[in-house]
C-alpha cells in the first residue's frame, strides 16, 4: 500500500473524531502532514508481536497494553495484563494520566491496526509521548505468537529458533503444546532475548 493512501486511511478517520470533540476538550494539532507521514514511513510506532510477548513473559514492568475495542470484545479476549480504554472513551479525563505520561510504554491493540493506530494518531497529536501500537494487532498475534507456522525442517536456523520462541510463548501464554524444530534433531539454538528498538522518548524500568 502507497504511504500516502495508508496515511489517508489513518488521518480521515482521526479527522472525524477531533471533528466530533466538543472544541473546549481539544488540543492544538502538534504534527503537520509531512510530519505525520514521516511518522507513519518510519513504522517506529509499532511493537511487534515478538517483543510484546517477551514483555509480556518476562513481566517488564515498563509495559502497559491498552485494548481500544469495546468492552464486550475486551471481555471475551484480552491480552494478559491489558487495560480496557475503548476508543470511544479515549478522551474521558479519567485516562489522561495514563496516555499523557513517561514512565511506561503503552501500546495500543485491536483486531486489526486501524483503531490502535487512530489512537496513537490521536495521542500524537495531543502531544502525549511513549504510546505505541501492536503491530497487525490480535489478529497478527493469533497468527505469530498463539499459532505460528512450523517452519521447514531446513529453514536457517534463525527461523527455526523463532518459531520455537513463538510456540514456547504460546504455551506461556495458554496456547498449545510446544514442538522443538531442528534439522539435526538436536535443540534448536534459542532465540536471544528480545532487545527493544530504540525509540524517542523510550524509557526503562516504570511501576
Amino acid at each position: 500500500m502507497k504511504p500516502r493512501l495508508y496515511l489517508a486511511l489513518i488521518i480521515i478517520p482521526l479527522g472525524m473524531i477531533m471533528a466530533a470533540i466538543p472544541q473546549n476538550t481539544t488540543h492544538p494539532y502538534k504534527l503537520t502532514p509531512d510530519e505525520l507521514l514521516e511518522h507513519v514511513n518510519s513504522g517506529m510506532q509499532y511493537f511487534s508481536p515478538d517483543e510484546i510477548a517477551d514483555m509480556i513473559i518476562n513481566k517488564d514492568p515498563s509495559l502497559l497494553l491498552i485494548d481500544v475495542r469495546g468492552e464486550d470484545e475486551y471481555e471475551v479476549f484480552h491480552l494478559p495484563g491489558a487495560i480496557n480504554i475503548p476508543m470511544s472513551a479515549l478522551l474521558e479525563d479519567q485516562w489522561k494520566d495514563y496516555l499523557n505520561q513517561d514512565i511506561r510504554l503503552n501500546v495500543f491493540y485491536s483486531n486489526s491496526t486501524v483503531n490502535a493506530n487512530q489512537a496513537w494518531m490521536l495521542t500524537m497529536q495531543l502531544g502525549y509521548e511513549n504510546n505505541y501500537v501492536l503491530q497487525g494487532g490480535l489478529n497478527y498475534w493469533v497468527e505469530t505468537i498463539m499459532n505460528p507456522a512450523p517452519p521447514e525442517a531446513t529453514s536457517p536456523n534463525e527461523e527455526i529458533a523463532k518459531y520455537n520462541f513463538r510456540k514456547g510463548a504460546g504455551m506461556a501464554l495458554g496456547g498449545g503444546t510446544a514442538v522443538d524444530m531442528s534439522a539435526s534433531g538436536q535443540p534448536a539454538p534459542e532465540l536471544p532475548k528480545i532487545a527493544p528498538r530504540p525509540k524517542k522518548k523510550r524509557v526503562q524500568g516504570g511501576c
